[in-house]
This record gives C-alpha cells, structure tokens and sequence, in this order.
C-alpha cells in the first residue's frame, strides 16, 4: 500500500499551499494522482501557431503566436500610458493590452518577429479581440531557449486552466510531481493488458504528459481512455451481480385474471415492439431475482401501456404495484390515465364493480388528511393492487401489503435515495422497471444506466400522426410570428387545441440563471450583436405572453396558463378543463413536457426556443399529434440565422428521431454535463473517454469487466484493480454511479 500512498499525497505537499489551494478550488485537483490525471487538452508543436481566428470570447486561453507590431499610446492628456501588442497567426490577429507602469517589461520582452506564449481570458475592444494584462512566456530568441526546452521540447502540452493557474504553470507543476507516475497502480488484469497490447500505466503517464512524438499521446490516450471505460464498467459489473444475488417473489401472470380482462378491453393490437418489450419484462418478473430494468421509448410509444400491462401482471401473482412520478401533475396524469384505460377494472371493492377489479389509488402530498388515510389503508390491507404517487409514496408511513414492482417514471428526476427507499418498503426487494422518454444513446445507457438492462420501444403506435415542425426566425421575419398565431387560430376553428410553452413564469419571478451578454472589459463597451442581444433579453414568461395573446393575436380565444408554482388543485383543474377542451390554448412551462395527454391538441407554439435543449424540445414536441389529426410544432426564436443556436433548432426540425436528437445534444455538450450528476453531482470520473465517440472501448469493456466480475466478483485476484476502483469511485460515489 506504500505504493499507492505516493499517489494519494496531498499536492500541497508537492506544490506549496498556494498553488495546491488554486488547483483545489479551481481544478478540483488535490492530489499527486488528481494532477497527474489532468490530461492536456491539446499540443501545440513548436513553430506551429495557434488559429486566433477561433478563440472562444470570454474563456481563458493559451495561445502561441508571433508579436507583428507593438506600439505605446498616451492618454488622460499624456498621463496615462497603454502599450497594444497584435499577434498574428495567419488565420487572425489578437491584441495584447498592458496599462501603466507594467507596460515596460512586455514592450522589452516582446519586440516585433518574437514569439511567446500567451494566457489570459478573451474579450472584444473596438471589434478586436484582445487579451488585457496576459501573462505570457517568450520563446524562441535571445535568452528563449531555456524557456523553449521547458516545454517538453517539439510538443507543447496545453492544459485545462483557470484564472491564476495558466497553462505553462501547470506545465511546471506535472513536471514536480511526474517522477511519482513510476508507482502509478495498474488496474489492468496483466492478461487482458497483453492480450489488447496496451503500454503500462506509468508509460502511458508519461506519455501523454510529455510525448516526443503524436504516436506517443495516441499510445498513451487509448491506453487511458480503456482504463477509464473498464474501471467504470467493473463497477456497474459489481452493482449489476450484487443485485443478481438478492431474493425477489417470482411474479408469473396467472390467465384469466385482471391483465386478461383488460387485455379484452383494448380497442387496438399491441405493436410488435410492444410485445417484444412485454416479453422481457415478464421474463424478468418470472424469476427469484429482483428485475432492473430501463424501459426506453420515443414519446408516444406507448411505455405507460406496457407498464401498466406488467403492473397488472404482478396484481394477478398476489402483489401490489407502485408507479412514482416525479411531480403532482404527472402523478395525477397517470392517475386519470390508467383508471380511465382499465374502466371498471379499477374499482375494485365497489359495489357492483367487474370480478376481476381490483382499487387504483392517488397519493400525493397536497392531498386532503381524509382521502390520505383511505389511501394508506388500502394499501397497508392489500385492498390497492396499484398506486399511483410522487415522492409521499416514500414517507415512513406508507407500508405495503406487498410490494411486487416499483415503476419510476421519468428517473432522471430521482435520486438514488428515493429509489431505494421505495424499493425497502417490499417484505423482499421488488422488481424494478425505470422508464424514459428521453431517449440515450447505446453508449450512455452503457455507462449511466449502466445497471439496467434495457428495453427500447422505438416503433409509434398506429394511428399516431406525424408531427411537422418549423423554425419561426422572429426577429429576420416578424410576419413568421404573426402567420404563427394565425396557424393557430385555424387550429382552435377546426375544433382542435394548442399550446404555448414558454421558459419562464414571470410574476415577480426572480431570473437567476439567465445568460448575460458579452462585451469587452477594458472601458469601451462595443455595440452588441443581434445574439448578444437575443441572449441578454430575459427569457419571455407565461404571464406576460398569455397577457399579450388574449390582447392581442388570440382574442376571443379561451387562454388560461399552467405552471410549477400553481396550487396542485389550480393546476389539477386546469389541465381537467383543457382535456374536456373547454380551454382553446394553454400558455405553460415545461410543467408539460412529460405525461401529459390531450389527443385533441395539435399545434404547439414555444417561445424562445432556443433557450431549451434538444431533447427537451423533442419531450415537448410530442405532447401534439397524439391524436388522428397531425401536429405542428413552432420554434420560436430571435437568435440569427448564422448561430449556433438556430443550428440546433434546424436539427430538431428537420428530424423526429429522439435518439439522432440526443446524440447531436450530446455532442454540444460536455462529457461532464452528461455523466457528472450520475456521481452524485461529484466531477465527472472521465477525463479522456468520450461516451458518443468511444463507443467501441466501452462496449468491449463492458465485455471484459462483465467476464472479469463474474469469475471473481471480490476482485480478489485482482488487488490493484481493486484499488483503482477504490481510488476512483469511493463506497459512495459507486452507489450513485448509474443515477441521473
């Protein structure tokens, strides 16, 4: 263990406490072993200049690139003094400020044909980009040479910096602390390492810190990317043959029950991927063991169908079912959904109620003190086979008679607490079935969900209609917006319904979070850019824009709004009234991206679209066009044509496939985003593994930790595997590995 403790020492130890309190608040580095796992992001070859053309605006940066002109400039009467520098790449140019008494050292340092390398964070002055008060390292020239040489020679590693830790002082702190990766533990098994013909951990450490040649970073971040892939996969392994170990009740659907009467009530066949899906999903209920299962379906593909299929299942075999939903309205939703499907079959131990019924009950946590406690009696008594609930399914006092199957809806809303504690109210853990409609990538199932085994349901029932969606530019186009409301005018007259969603709520509604322009930080503010200026607006809210369309383009319609900080009763009411259609247009938040169903809305208008995300555009898309009638669903935005932005929204119009749709929003987003809140909100464990690009390495490392778990699922025979899966993922970070 000596060996290990190398790694573990504190970088304050190494470093000085400055630097280390830096890279602790900053980097999330505190560790020997944190900073040697603190890749560089990119290299720069010596000679080879940086495209200036593609700096990113407000973002620290690290640039090698060669001073053209250097100039001093008076001003406040000749009192002041500021020297510009421009660097020139070729591609652009970048101007370099310094004010004042600390313009003499850069002018001296940096004269016209010498190159540097230069950290500071980007802003615009004048149009130009620039960089005040850099820091910066001469290269080359005069005097340069030891400063070239201490940047590994012909490559020159360029870290992930922060303000007062630039690039070449993290270069200088590896350099301290490099020697250690000699005692690096390697968690590959020898066979497996040899068998892939992967380089030793130190070696690749080594490498990829200070490589002499690109063979070198592409040896080493293979090397590194598997070990990530595999020491994760090991730990789902674990988790996944833990599970497989504890006992469950066998729930074998018995013919003629309450599943076979429903099943006698629909007025449609299922689809073939709905029988596929069912047949796992009884295969798993049939067995001693706990089932976890990730149902995954397109919105509208019709998974609350196949689980209330299984619920009943469980019903028939003796066992309660619960289905946990992550707001009131959805809880509510599914609540009025499934009694209105089963009919007569869920009102079981009423008077004149079908034979093979059995009681569907609501509990949530505005509900009234009477209706509460009949909930909790009847499902102590054994008189609910099914409930329907938010998170008060979860207090204390809620006991079951027997809990057979859980099904979360929506898990990315859960946490791993909420889970298991509904899971602990069954006499022995009951089966689990975890549904989505966002739909994830194979390799990000893999990986967050890693646990489950999943199903997708990817056909859309038929007699679903498709959904048309457009781009309405607002700002290009003004007369776009108002053919919008005229759209859906013709919409409410052919007797059918819409929706206007917006981002916020408005009414005294604080606006945190709100994106603030950008402008430059050295005096002179520059006219801003339509984007800028589309961004820095604060996001339009339902209370004004419901204002704005009964005065104006909707009167004489019925509007009412729907949002979260409504009274559960307030919003109840409301979404009654717009699924009986007494409400033409409903202006709302996201409070309706999930769970709810009205077939008779077929037009969806949201403003500000470009402050959503792909799949959460997808999501709210599939609320129309649920019906026989097809939907239309309008992307409002002021963003220009040109940006990033109204990029997205074309990929989310030009396609319906959910899962093109999450691969193209993950790509836009960082790995970190993605898999950070799956640890418990702790830093995302992959370093260099990209979870859409990497796909092959996870997949085989799935492979080999699932081989490697279930010969020896102690890892006994494998000590520093065990260690590097200790050192990676603590006892806690490993039970929130998969949870979202």
């Amino acid at each position: 263990m000596d060996r290990v403790s190398a790694l573990d020492e504190s970088l304050k130890k190494s470093l000085g406490p400055a630097t280390a309190k830096v890279m602790a608040e900053h980097l999330g580095l505190h560790t020997v072993g944190d900073l040697l796992h603190h890749y560089p992001r990119r290299y720069e070859e010596r000679g080879q200049l940086t495209k200036l053309a593609e700096l990113p605006l407000d973002e620290d940066v690290t640039v090698v690139a060669q001073v053209a002109d250097s100039r001093v400039l008076t001003f406040n009467g000749g009192r002041g003094k500021r020297l510009e520098i421009t660097l020139t790449d070729g591609s652009g140019r970048l101007q370099l400020v310094f004010f004042g008494k600390g313009i003499h050292k850069p002018q001296k340092d940096l004269p016209p044909g010498s190159r540097g390398m230069f950290a500071g964070k980007v802003s615009v002055f004048n149009r130009k980009l620039q960089l005040a008060h850099p820091t910066y390292v001469p290269l080359g020239g005069d005097g340069g040479e030891e400063a070239v040489d201490s940047f590994a020679g012909r490559l020159i590693p360029i870290y992930p910096a922060c303000k007062g830790l630039e690039s070449w002082k993290i270069t200088k702190a590896v350099d301290a602390v490099l020697p250690r990766a000699a005692e690096a533990v390697d968690p590959l098994p020898p066979a497996l390492r040899a068998g892939r013909g992967f380089v030793p951990l130190p070696e690749a450490l080594l490498k990829v810190h200070r490589p002499a040649t690109r063979a070198d970073i592409e040896d080493a971040r293979q090397r590194l990317k598997w070990d990530e892939a595999f020491v994760l996969q090991v730990a789902l392994a674990r988790r996944r043959h833990a599970d497989a170990q504890l006992p469950a009740v066998a729930r074998e659907p018995v013919a003629g029950g309450v599943l076979d009467a429903f099943d006698a009530t629909l007025p449609f066949t299922l689809t073939d991927g709905q029988r596929k899906v069912t047949a796992e999903i009884f295969a798993d209920l049939a067995t001693e063991h706990p089932m976890h299962r990730l149902l995954q379906g397109e919105v509208g593909s019709g998974k609350t169908l196949v689980a209330l299929r299984a619920m009943l299942a469980v019903v028939d075999a003796g066992g309660q079912a619960a289905m946990l939903a992550p707001t009131e309205v959805l809880a509510q939703q599914h609540h009025r959904s499934i009694t209105e499907m089963m009919g007569e079959l869920a009102q079981g131990g009423t008077l004149g109620s079908a034979e093979n019924a059995t009681k569907v009950v609501l509990l949530t946590g505005s509900m009234g003190t009477a209706a509460r406690r009949q909930a909790l009696l009847d499902l102590v008594t054994g008189e609910a086979g099914l409930v329907i609930g938010t998170h008060a399914l979860i207090e204390d006092k809620v006991k079951f008679h027997d809990l057979g199957l859980v099904v979360v809806d929506e898990q990315h809303r859960f946490g791993v607490e909420q889970r298991d504690a509904l899971r602990s109210k069954g006499k022995q853990p009951p089966h689990l079935l975890v549904m989505t409609a966002t739909p994830i990538p194979r390799t990000v199932a893999m990986t967050v969900f890693g646990d489950l085994e999943t199903s997708v349901l990817d056909q859309l029932p038929a007699g679903r209609s498709p959904i048309a969606t457009h781009v309405v530019p607002a700002a290009d186009k003004p007369h776009f917006l108002a053919r919008a409301w005229e759209r859906v005018r013709e919409e409410v007259a052919k007797g059918h319904q819409a929706y206007v969603v917006c981002p916020r709520i408005g009414d005294d509604e604080s606006d945190e979070g709100e994106k603030g322009g950008k402008s430059g930080k050295s005096g002179k503010k520059t006219k801003p850019s339509p984007e800028d200026e589309a961004e820095k607006r604060p996001p339009l809210a339902v209370v004004e824009i419901a204002g704005q369309l009964i005065a104006g383009p909707l009167a004489g319609l019925r509007v009412e709004i729907l949002h979260g900080r409504m009274q559960p009763d307030d919003k109840d009411a409301v979404m009654r009234r717009f699924a009986a259609g007494e409400v033409d247009v409903l202006v709302a938040t996201t409070v309706i991206e999930v769970g709810v169903n009205v077939p008779n809305a077929t037009a969806m208008v949201i403003m500000d679209a470009d402050r959503f995300g792909v799949s959460q555009l997808h999501q709210l898309r599939g609320r129309v066009g649920r019906g026989s009638a097809p939907g239309l669903c309008l992307l409002v935005s002021e963003m220009p044509e040109a940006s990033p932005a109204r990029a997205r929204l074309g990929a989310v119009a030009a396609t319906l496939d959910g899962f093109e749709l999450s691969r193209i929003d993950l790509e836009q987003r960082r790995e970190g985003d993605v898999l950070g809140q799956a640890q418990s909100g702790a830093r995302s464990s992959l370093r260099m593994l990209a979870v859409i690009e990497d796909e092959e390495i996870i997949a085989a490392a799935r492979e080999e930790a699932t081989a490697v778990v279930a010969a020896d699922p102690e890892l006994t025979d494998s000590p520093e595997l065990r260690t590097a899966l200790d050192a990676l993922l603590d006892a806690e970070r490993e039970r929130y590995l998969d949870k979202g």
